[in-house]
């Protein structure tokens, strides 16, 4: 199995603060993860913090 994460940072990263967009991100959808069996074909969209989606993470079968 394979872990995807995908995260569209724009055209500015952010305005210049993509470390800690980035951080933030990683943290939530870090922690939601638990709510997940991590079977391939898991998967969601995955918001910043104005709440655009702007990627997803998978999971895949290799």
């Amino acid at each position: 199995m394979k872990f995807v994460l995908e995260v569209d940072m724009g055209e500015n990263g952010w305005g210049g603060n993509a470390a800690e967009e980035l951080g933030r991100i990683l943290r939530y959808w870090g922690g939601n993860l638990k709510h997940y069996e991590m079977k391939p074909g898991d998967g969601s969209a995955v918001y910043d913090s104005a709440y655009r989606e702007v990627g997803r993470w998978a999971v895949e079968a290799e």
